[in-house]
C-alpha cells in the first residue's frame, strides 16, 4: 500500500470540521486527514507543517476566506488539490470563481455520499499522476550567509500574514522542503517555530503597552485573533490577558 493522501479541513466551525472528519470512511480511500485549520490565515501559517495533498476549505471565513485562501495557494502548492465547500445560498458566487484551479465546489451540508464520490474521482487522478513532483530536487549547496539573509528577511516580513516557509523559499529561489531541511539544520529550529518566535517576541513587547490582543495580533501578521491566542498562550505558557495582568502587576 502507497502513503495515503494527506487530507486537511479548513473551516472556522468545529462542528462542520469534526462532522467531515468523521462521517468519511478515509481509510478506504487510501486517506487520512492529517490536520486542520479553523481560519485561511491558520491554514496559511500551518500548512507546511501539515504538508497536504488535499484541502477542503470553507468559503466563508473571517480574516481570509475560502477563495482568497485558494487564490494565494493554488501559487504556491500548484499540485494541491482544493475542494471548495459552499452554503447554498453562496454556491453562485463560488461558481463565479471557475477560473480558479479547483477540483470542485461542494454544498453544505455534506452529503456523504457525494464527497465520497468526490473523492473516488479525485483519488483515480491522484494515482494517475506522476509521482516525482520535482520537489525534492537538491539545488546548489545553501551557504551559512543565505540562512542569516533568510533569518533577517522574517524578521523584516514577519508582519505579512501571507509570509510562510513556501513564500520565503520562492523568494529566495529554494524548494521549500529543502529550505524547511536546511534551515532546522543550520539554526535547531524549524521555520515555523522561527516565524513564531519573531512575531510573539513582539507581541510581547506590544502586551507591555496595553495593546488590545486583537490589535496586536494584526500586528505581529496574525490577524486571526483566536489563533494568535493559542501561539501566544503556547509560547508564553499564559493567555494575552493573563500576560497583561502579570506585567502590570
Amino acid at each position: 500500500m502507497s502513503d495515503k493522501y494527506r487530507v486537511m479541513i479548513i473551516d472556522d466551525e468545529q462542528s462542520a470540521r469534526n462532522l467531515m472528519r468523521g462521517s468519511i470512511d478515509w481509510e478506504s480511500l487510501n486517506m487520512e486527514v492529517v490536520g486542520e485549520a479553523a481560519s485561511g490565515i491558520e491554514a496559511i501559517n500551518t500548512i507546511d507543517d501539515i504538508r497536504p495533498d488535499i484541502v477542503f476549505v470553507d468559503i466563508s471565513m473571517p480574516f481570509m476566506n475560502g477563495i482568497e485562501f485558494t487564490e494565494l495557494a493554488t501559487t504556491r502548492y500548484p499540485n494541491l488539490v482544493i475542494i471548495i465547500m459552499t452554503a447554498f445560498d453562496q454556491f453562485e458566487y463560488a461558481r463565479k470563481c471557475v477560473s480558479l484551479p479547483v477540483f470542485e465546489y461542494m454544498l453544505k451540508p455534506i452529503v456523504r455520499a457525494e464527497v465520497t464520490n468526490t473523492l473516488k474521482r479525485l483519488k483515480s487522478k491522484l494515482d494517475a499522476r506522476a509521482s516525482v513532483s520535482g520537489e525534492d530536487d537538491v539545488p546548489d549547496e545553501m551557504e551559512e550567509s543565505t540562512i542569516e539573509q533568510i533569518k533577517k528577511y522574517i524578521r523584516d516580513y514577519y508582519v505579512d500574514p501571507e509570509l510562510n516557509l513556501t513564500s520565503v523559499a520562492q523568494e529566495f529561489g529554494f524548494s521549500s522542503s529543502y529550505l524547511s531541511r536546511k534551515f532546522k539544520s543550520e539554526t535547531g529550529k524549524n521555520f515555523v517555530e522561527y516565524l513564531t518566535e519573531c512575531r510573539m517576541e513582539r507581541a510581547m513587547e506590544l502586551a507591555k503597552l496595553s495593546r488590545k490582543m486583537f490589535a496586536t495580533s494584526a500586528d505581529v501578521g496574525i490577524p486571526d485573533p483566536n489563533y494568535f491566542g493559542r501561539c501566544f498562550k503556547k509560547y508564553t505558557g499564559m493567555t494575552y490577558s493573563e500576560y497583561v495582568a502579570k506585567v502590570h502587576a
